[in-house]
């Protein structure tokens, strides 16, 4: 581990240096000489907590506006969006259990025209374009802003169920010790993964809410009822309520296994998992901030090593060389902290951008130089998606032109299915007077997750080498079975290779066609 570190660490300062030395303090550089990584998770968080935007848009203008944000996104080079699909205890879709969310269309429980349904449209987008859909929950949180419960639907949990519920800070929260309400966020999450053709669920940062200095958490009731019931003493809150989160956890894990094995499950935690100066055995991180373990009683690490999350994207929001939380420093500690599990980085986009390093540039080169330092790191998420649709400070020039210049498929889940589906078949060529096309078969089932949920279009010239693990020959990422070709009169010829991935992302065989164009 050492000998790895050290390593990553040289390889990092080569790779500065030497791309520091060939750029001005104003100028793009190409990134070829670090890499294009043919695999890369690319996300982004589309969150509506927060958001106002929604509810002064009719169905036809959120459907437009949602296609123009998958485009940009997909143009930058993301192919993952993270939706916020349940901001407080209501819903971004049709549900039976929750009211809609009146961040969608300005009053709680008041259904959008044309029986309009974000999360089953941006899916089915998603999808079209060879992109990601992660459905994100936020837990225990019921209101977002001191008052909101005077807005509540009266068809709210909270009037037929008031007991369940604790206030504080001003804010309305699910109870975490009551154990009905991890059934009933189970409940939630069968509801979604059952009926939408999501790719994973996914949670942030938002388990007990971030203390309030000289405030209790108001859960005596709880412990006293349930806790104590456990064998839970008076001096074990803290492992009481850890034990809360890691049953919700668990629990959340099977519930997906026994609908859709296939769907992933995703934490993204707080950037500080524990502070080494808390730790008996120094293993926490050399920072001084807020912590999972201690303030949140989010146990993550429990979570990767038993296996009820598949990936792992903590928020290292932080600049490099920050003095309480520094990003290389925590970069660093989760990448020797993965225990085989996918583990991605959470990054700031305002904060890189802002963050001015000696030359003169942002910080995102020195940042994402350092995330694929690490083989145990397998990409990045992007808060929020709104500052990559405003370009804030060039970001989304600078990931289209360099980090993010050719596509990339998300990395195989290998701990949930490791084996390549079947190749395509009957791989054809159909010229007419109005398209030039490619068109295949292949053995695809909706409910099969083994079966091609996607298919890689690859090119090459005449006398090129076939080499399908260069993300620069990629050519299209699609869920269609046909890819219309270009037309350069006849003269060119090319190899064309087609590969299907299945719901894993584990990638076939590639079946072969020579083409003139």
């Amino acid at each position: 581990m050492r000998r790895n570190y050290i390593l990553a660490k040289f390889i990092l300062f080569i790779s500065i240096v030497i791309l520091s030395s060939c750029r001005s303090s104003k100028q793009q550089v190409s990134f070829d000489s670090i890499t294009h990584p043919k695999r890369e998770f690319r996300g982004a968080w589309l969150n509506t907590a927060w958001q106002s935007r929604y509810m002064d848009m009719n169905s036809q203008q959120m459907q437009e506006f949602f296609v123009l944000t998958l485009n940009k996104l997909q143009s930058y080079g993301i192919n993952a969006v993270i939706f916020q699909v349940r901001p407080q205890a209501d819903a971004f879709y049709n549900s039976d259990i929750e009211p809609w969310s009146a961040l969608l269309t300005g009053k709680q429980g008041k259904a959008p025209d044309n029986n309009f349904d974000p999360l089953k449209f941006l899916t089915e987008e998603c999808h079209k374009r060879g992109m990601d859909l992660h459905a994100w929950l936020n837990p225990y949180r019921v209101t977002l802003n001191e008052n909101d419960n005077l807005n509540f639907s009266p068809q709210h949990i909270y009037f037929r169920e008031p007991e369940r519920f604790v206030t504080y800070g001003g804010k309305i929260y699910f109870d975490p010790g009551i154990p009905s309400n991890k059934k009933y966020i189970c409940h939630l999450v069968k509801d979604i993964v059952s009926r939408y053709n999501i790719d994973a669920i996914h949670m942030d940062d938002y388990f007990y809410p971030y203390p309030i200095p000289g405030i209790s958490f108001p859960d005596n009731d709880s412990f006293n009822k349930y806790g104590k019931a456990l064998g839970f003493e008076d001096n074990q809150r803290d492992t009481w309520r850890r034990h809360n989160v890691n049953t919700l956890i668990k629990e959340i894990k099977f519930t997906i296994a026994s609908v859709k094995p296939w769907v992933r499950f995703g934490i993204s935690p707080f950037g500080i998992y524990r502070n080494q100066k808390n730790t008996l055995d120094d293993s926490g991180s050399d920072t001084n901030g807020l912590q999972n373990y201690d303030d949140l009683y989010a146990d993550v690490l429990l979570w990767i090593k038993e296996g009820w999350i598949d990936y792992n994207m903590p928020q290292i929001y932080w600049e490099i060389g920050h003095s309480g939380a520094d990003y290389d420093i925590l970069v660093r500690w989760w990448a020797q902290n993965s225990y085989d599990r996918p583990l991605y980085i959470g990054q700031d986009v305002k904060r890189t951008m802002d963050a001015v390093m000696p030359s003169g540039n942002s910080q995102l080169l020195e940042k994402m130089i350092l995330s694929r330092t690490f083989p145990t790191i397998q990409g990045s998420g992007f808060w929020s998606a709104y500052e990559l649709l405003d370009n804030y400070k060039e970001i989304s020039n600078e990931l289209k032109n360099n980090y993010y210049r050719y596509p990339a498929l998300i990395p195989p889940y290998t701990h949930m299915h490791n084996k390549q589906p079947k190749k395509i078949d009957n791989l054809t060529e159909t010229y007419t007077p109005n398209s030039h096309t490619l068109s295949w078969t292949s053995d695809t089932k909706e409910l099969n997750p083994e079966t091609a949920k996607y298919y890689v279009i690859y090119r090459f010239t005449k006398s090129e080498k076939v080499d399908l693990n260069n993300s620069k020959n990629i050519v299209k990422i699609t869920n269609e079975r046909e890819y219309v070709l270009p037309y350069e009169g006849g003269k060119n010829e090319y190899k064309y290779v087609v590969t299907s991935v299945d719901a894993f992302h584990n990638e076939s065989k590639g079946k072969t066609i020579k083409i003139k164009l």
